[in-house]
C-alpha cells in the first residue's frame, strides 16, 4: 500500500488549493473527490468577489483552479470516503473501494445543500426540485419557478433564473433578504421577480409524478413546475465518526493553523467552524494548513 505525504479529501477551492501548496513543496499527495472538481464553485452561475475577475463563470474559475493543480501532478482518485482512522504517526482513509495511508489527512469536503425535509420531496428531486439552478435551469425555460432562500445564494440563482423563466419567486420567511444589499437591489429591479415574505413552504404537490404547485403557510398554492431550495448548508465530513474529531454543529473545529483535535488531521474551507464562507477565506485556510503541514512533518 502506497504511503502518502498528506491526503486531501475533497477537491473544491479548499482542498485544490491545498494540493497546489503541497506539491510546490514536492510533497507526496493524493487528493481524493468524490464528484467533480470545484465543489460548490461549479454550480454558481457567476462569481463577482473572487480578486482578478470582475465576473466569471463558477465552472470557469473551478477549471482554470483544477488546471493548475494537474500541472503540478498530485495523484488523483474519484472515489467515496467512508472512514478516516487515526493511528497517530499513520492515518488510514478508506473509500468504497480502496483503501490508502498517510502521515497527514486534510478535510476539505465541504458543504452540500440543506433539504427541506417535506414528504415527496425525495421524490421530486429531478422531477421539479433541484438545489442548482446552474445545473438545470435550462429545464424550465419560459416556465413559473419559485426559490427557497433568502441569502447572497438563492438571490443569485434567481437572478440567474429571471434570464430563463417566465417567472421566478423567491419565497423567504423573514421580512427582508439577508443578500448582499447589491443582489437584493438587483433582484427587486428585476420585473418577472416577486418577492414573498413571512414565507414558508408547507406542502409539495405533484401530479403524475412532477412538481406542479407548491402550498404556503397562509394556505395560497403557487402554480409552480420547478423549485430551487436555498436554505443553506451541511457539512458533508459525515466519515469523521470513528476519529472523534471535535466537531460543533457538525463544522470541524480548527486552530488558528487549520489543526483539529487530532495530531495530523487539518481541516479548511467550509468544513470548518467559521463566521465567513467565501471562495476566499477557503483558499487562504488552504495555504495556512499547507504552511503548517510542512512545519509539521520536518519536526
Amino acid at each position: 500500500m502506497q504511503e502518502f505525504d498528506t491526503i486531501i479529501i475533497g477537491s473544491g477551492i479548499a482542498g485544490m488549493t491545498t494540493a497546489i501548496y503541497l506539491r510546490r513543496e514536492n510533497l507526496n499527495v493524493l487528493l481524493i473527490e468524490k464528484e467533480m472538481p470545484g465543489g460548490q464553485m461549479v454550480k454558481a452561475p457567476h462569481i463577482e468577489n473572487y480578486p482578478g475577475y470582475g465576473k466569471i463563470e463558477g465552472a470557469n474559475l473551478a477549471m482554470h483552479i483544477y488546471d493548475q493543480v494537474t500541472s503540478l501532478g498530485p495523484q488523483m482518485v474519484y472515489e467515496n470516503v467512508i472512514d478516516v482512522e487515526d493511528f497517530e504517526n499513520q492515518k488510514i482513509v478508506k473509500t468504497e473501494s480502496n483503501i490508502y495511508k498517510a502521515k497527514t489527512v486534510v478535510i476539505a469536503c465541504g458543504r452540500e445543500a440543506r433539504k427541506l425535509h417535506l414528504p415527496l420531496e425525495s421524490k421530486l428531486i429531478g422531477h421539479g426540485i433541484s438545489y442548482c439552478a446552474t445545473c438545470d435551469g435550462a429545464f424550465f425555460k419560459g416556465k413559473d419557478v419559485a426559490v427557497i432562500g433568502g441569502g447572497n445564494s438563492a438571490v443569485t440563482e434567481a437572478i440567474f433564473l429571471s434570464n430563463i423563466c417566465r417567472k421566478v419567486t423567491i419565497i423567504y420567511r423573514s421580512e427582508e433578504l439577508r443578500s448582499e444589499a447589491s443582489l437584493r437591489e438587483k433582484a427587486e429591479a428585476i420585473p418577472n421577480i416577486e418577492i414573498l415574505y413571512h414565507s414558508t413552504v408547507t406542502q409539495l404537490n405533484e401530479a403524475e409524478g412532477k412538481l406542479v404547485s407548491v402550498t404556503l403557510d397562509d394556505g395560497k398554492i403557487l402554480d409552480i413546475e420547478g423549485l430551487f431550495v436555498f436554505i443553506g448548508y451541511e457539512p458533508k465530513a459525515t466519515f469523521l465518526t470513528n476519529t472523534n474529531v471535535e466537531t460543533k454543529n457538525q463544522y470541524i473545529v480548527v486552530d488558528e493553523n487549520m489543526r483539529t483535535s487530532h495530531k495530523g488531521i487539518y481541516a479548511c474551507g467550509d468544513s470548518i467552524q467559521k463566521e465567513v464562507y467565501q471562495l476566499t477565506t477557503a483558499a487562504g485556510e488552504a495555504a495556512i494548513a499547507a504552511h503548517q503541514i510542512k512545519k509539521d512533518l520536518l519536526i
